[in-house]
């Protein structure tokens, strides 16, 4: 595939055929993921995470996917114990960064700063978000959540449910999602509505858009609901944050009306907006969706770091 060396900044910088050859990649890690099976193909590999933002299930997924295909990392858990907070630039941190490792996933607030860290660094950089950017390795796991429970990618039909201005995923999900042919149906509040930069762009590839506020119309004959959390930290007006995040709640009787294959899928942390009596519906996919982070970022890791997509694959 030639992801050898390769930065991974945003989910435009991978081909179709790029996306589906990692998806399949990452099936050949699960037993090792599960830690039924063993390797140590990133043997003698360092991966530096800097991390300056919160994150539980990135930084953890990651740290996890390289440790169990035998390779360690270095960790910037918090900026406040770091040079950062001396005064020193992102692109000092990263330059340093790269003298010390073969590779480095990056999360930071501001929007562009990998792609910045990208033009300083030497070694591969891979973006864990960047502000209301994008979130190209929680695209790639969400795309494997559905692939395999649908065995296929081409034409679902996905509701986009919540935030959609500041959520990075569904920015990246919405554009890689068009690329396999998907019906998007979008559901926010209106302050909250999908940038019109993204917007142009899905239309620019010839994405299938409709904008639905009634819930239980939008996901009746859909295949997944993908759920965002209202981003408390955006407003200012905490009862305008309630009034909003209140009408964004998955009603759990709305799962009656449904097709049975379908799914609810969420990039967690949730915290209202999915009720935890769904968590035991047939239709609840969001922690194994948590779960294929590790295989994912397994096979994207083999694949930067060594050319080759590991258990049982060619080169």
């Amino acid at each position: 595939m030639g992801l050898k060396g390769r930065d991974l900044v945003s989910i435009k910088d991978l081909t179709k055929d790029e996306i589906e050859s990692i998806i399949s990649a990452s099936r050949k890690h699960i037993p090792v993921a599960e830690g039924k099976r063993s390797s140590n193909l990133l043997d003698g590999k360092l991966l530096a995470l800097a991390f300056f933002e919160p994150s539980t299930r990135t930084r953890l997924s990651f740290e996890t996917a390289m440790q169990r295909l035998g390779g360690r990392t270095i960790t910037i858990a918090d900026p406040a114990v770091s040079s950062v907070s001396k005064g020193e630039t992102l692109s000092d941190t990263v330059r340093m960064l790269s003298g010390y490792a073969d590779a480095i996933v990056l999360r930071h607030p501001n929007e562009g700063a990998s792609r910045l860290a990208s033009q300083v660094a030497e070694k591969p950089v891979i973006n864990a978000g960047d502000g209301a950017g994008q979130h190209p390795t929680q695209t790639l796991l969400d795309l494997a959540t559905m692939d395999e429970h649908f065995d296929t990618l081409s034409g679902l039909k996905v509701v986009l449910m919540g935030d959609l201005r500041y959520g990075r995923t569904v920015h990246s999900l919405a554009y890689a999602l068009a690329l396999f042919g998907a019906h998007l149906v979008l559901t926010s509040p209106p302050a909250l509505r999908i940038p019109e930069h993204i917007r142009a762009d899905l239309h620019a590839i010839g994405a299938e858009i409709q904008e639905e506020q009634d819930l239980r119309k939008a996901v009746h004959d859909a295949d997944v609901l993908y759920v965002t959390r209202i981003q408390k930290e955006r407003f200012g007006d905490l009862a305008e944050y309630a009034r909003v995040s209140s009408g964004y709640r998955l009603d759990p009787k709305i799962l009656d009306e449904v097709k049975p294959s379908f799914i609810v899928m969420h990039p967690l942390p949730r915290v209202a907006e999915i009720p935890s009596e769904v968590d035991t519906s047939t239709h609840a996919a969001y922690f194994r969706q948590a779960f294929l982070a590790v295989p994912v970022r397994m096979a994207l890791l083999s694949l930067i770091l060594t050319g080759h997509p590991g258990p049982g694959g060619g080169s």
